[in-house]
């Protein structure tokens, strides 16, 4: 096997690869994080390295001619994805390719509840056997726990606290505590008296990151949060390509799901180590994610979750014991994952509804959790309607010129004024080198208001300044020039980007509009918003409304909250009456498939001028702008 050596500059990190293998490949190899939306299959054109020995590589293909400049092209520019090393070889990795922090969103809005968790542990005094007593260890164990409780309860053991039982007990003195979870499960016996030694771990798996709650199940009191980028994320940024390569093999499968399980243990143990908790006292930890994230975290194929009729392979809650998915906590603590609702409306939505607790409101809420799918529930106490909406990747970056996920770099804000001035915020306070998902909002209301776009996002040719050139793609508005910037070029926001930020709105907004038809619902009938997740916290709401993203309720109706997601799987942890709320909620929801909706079609294309083409369905905006 012919084995070349490939450098990267300036990490200065050297790997081995096989004769064939991509850049993209070798730098997976070596530990480096290069930028990749679409998982290194030639889609999204993000993975740019530099490589001035044109003979030590595969010759340039049509595929990264359609995204590389001429002068991208001259200056050694490849894609890292279509590139194979043909002989040793030293690559330079550029600013704009390197994935910085990831801003994250790792807590919420937190709805009161009775605390009252599945797991319980009790302390035990157990007389010891005798030639009078001989009675067994397990039914000496149950007769003192029904004891304590106070009622007659048949309990199982888990197999593998039973084959040790019998030590445990002698050398604990037959003074043990045994921990249950719900009536009857025993899951642990252990020596001496540990009954204030109770925690709990919830997991919000997202696309992007991965968060968790270390909670103390005495007390209901969170005791330490962290979060991480979702390692996931070098097979692809979007859920698709992560389903594409999953679809291909079972060793792919089982790569994306051991990525995962490493990134929640990796979680867990800084929390851990953190706040001093021995991780064998955790007993339980409550999954939510989409369904995508929900079925690669169990091995699951999610192969028919991307083929209509777009089936999950089940849908209740499942319980599993830890030791099987190898995470380290206690080996016979319980894994539980939430329910799901249908194909694109996970557990982690699920999630949202506990969270919110629209479900127990007596007005009409509209909950949004923007994404690549976005999720929407309307509706009260009586009646929940909720829908996906395949908004698309472009608020996450994918398919815009300069666009990036909200890592350190990216532009989250920016202000337009009627001199076409800009102002803009960066991530981590650095020179920017891309736009994130909250800021391409902003550029198309500042656009749209100082008349640079018309209502249908086209540019006004007749309009002059320096902000404004014209590329072989078309018309570009510069956001930061090249010498504001860490790339050495101008950021730009272009004719391309503002359409693909056009659709994806369009499909938010008509999944909005569809919903309250569904429910007979005008916009005086919604009496809150409920904006949720890592996105929607940091948009301007007035924004998103005069570019037609989301519906033309008063600002003061719509609340930001947060990652409602690990609230809601914490919520679940915490007790089982919401526990069993979300069980009943995954089948009473009722799911509309906007696909097989009759009026999608017309109400998507009506939806993406700005903020829409029926103007009278957004009368403040129509005030605001004088329209």
């Amino acid at each position: 096997m012919h084995y070349l050596n490939v450098s990267f500059e300036p990490e200065g990190k050297r790997v081995k690869v096989k004769y064939g293998s991509t850049i993209f490949n070798a730098a997976m190899e070596a530990g480096i994080r290069i930028r990749s939306e679409c998982g290194g299959i030639g889609f999204c054109g993000k993975c740019k390295v530099v490589v001035k020995d044109v003979n030590a590589v595969s010759g340039l293909n049509d595929i990264e001619r359609r995204f590389l400049s001429e002068f991208e092209i001259h200056e050694g520019y490849r894609l890292a994805c279509q590139t194979e090393v043909l002989n040793d070889v030293t690559v330079f990795i550029p600013h704009e390719s390197f994935i910085g922090f990831l801003k994250m969103e790792i807590s919420g809005i937190e709805r009161s509840i009775n605390l009252n968790p599945l797991i319980k542990k009790f302390y035990l005094r157990l007389f010891k056997p005798s030639l009078i007593d001989a009675k067994p260890d397990f039914e000496r164990l149950q007769e003192s726990l029904i004891n304590v409780i106070g009622r007659r309860v048949i309990f199982d053991i888990d197999y593998e606290v039973l084959k040790v039982l019998p030590e445990v007990l002698r050398s604990a003195d037959w003074n043990v505590t045994t921990t249950l979870w719900g009536d009857n499960r025993i899951i642990s016996v252990e020596a001496g008296d540990t009954s204030r030694e109770i925690y709990g771990f919830a997991v919000d798996i997202g696309t992007s990151k991965i968060v968790g709650h270390l909670v103390n199940l005495v007390n209901g009191e969170t005791i330490a949060i962290g979060g991480i980028e979702n390692p996931q994320m070098i097979y692809g940024e979007d859920v698709l390509s992560r389903v594409s390569y999953a679809s291909i093999n079972i060793e792919n499968l089982k790569d994306l799901q051991k990525l995962v399980i490493d990134g929640i243990n990796r979680v867990l143990f800084e929390l851990c180590d953190k706040v001093n908790v021995n991780p064998n006292r955790i007993y339980e930890v409550v999954i939510v994610g989409n369904t995508v994230m929900h079925h690669l975290f169990l091995g699951v194929t999610p192969k028919y979750l991307a083929l209509s009729p777009y089936t999950p392979v089940f849908k209740r809650s499942i319980n599993l014991v830890a030791k099987d998915l190898n995470l380290n906590i206690n080996p016979t603590g319980v894994i539980t994952v939430l329910p799901i609702i249908a194909g694109f409306v996970g557990s982690d939505a699920i999630a949202d509804v506990l969270a919110t607790g629209i479900h127990k409101l007596d007005e009409n809420s509209l909950l949004i959790d923007i994404g690549t799918n976005t999720e929407i529930f309307i509706g009260n106490r009586s009646d929940l309607i909720c829908c996906s909406c395949a908004s698309g990747p472009a608020f996450e970056g994918m398919h815009i010129k300069y666009g990036m996920r909200a890592v350190e770099g990216a532009i989250e804000k920016v202000t337009i004024d009627s001199n076409l001035d800009v102002e803009y915020k960066v991530i981590g306070d650095i020179k920017p080198k891309g736009i994130c998902g909250s800021a391409t909002i902003d550029i198309i209301a500042g656009l749209f208001k100082n008349g640079v776009i018309d209502r249908f996002g086209k540019f006004n040719v007749d309009i002059r300044s320096r902000r404004i050139k014209r590329s072989s793609e078309g018309f570009e508005f510069i956001i930061a020039f090249s010498d504001e910037t860490s790339i050495g070029r101008d950021i730009v926001f272009s004719q391309r980007d503002i359409r693909e930020i056009q659709l994806a709105k369009a499909a938010i907004y008509s999944g909005c509009y569809i919903l309250m038809k569904k429910k007979n619902l005008g916009l005086d009938d919604i009496n809150r918003v409920f904006i949720a997740g890592a996105f929607g916290n940091y948009i301007d709401v007035e924004n998103a409304k005069i570019i037609g993203l989301i519906p033309d309720i008063p600002s003061d109706k719509v609340k930001f909250v947060g990652n409602t997601a690990i609230v809601g799987a914490k919520m679940a942890l915490l007790s089982s009456e919401v526990r069993s709320e979300a069980e009943s909620l995954a089948n009473i929801i009722r799911y509309h498939e906007l696909a097989a909706d009759p009026n999608f079609q017309m109400e998507f294309l009506n939806s993406i001028p700005i903020p829409h083409k029926e103007l009278d369905r957004f009368p403040n905006v129509k005030k605001l702008l004088n329209l």
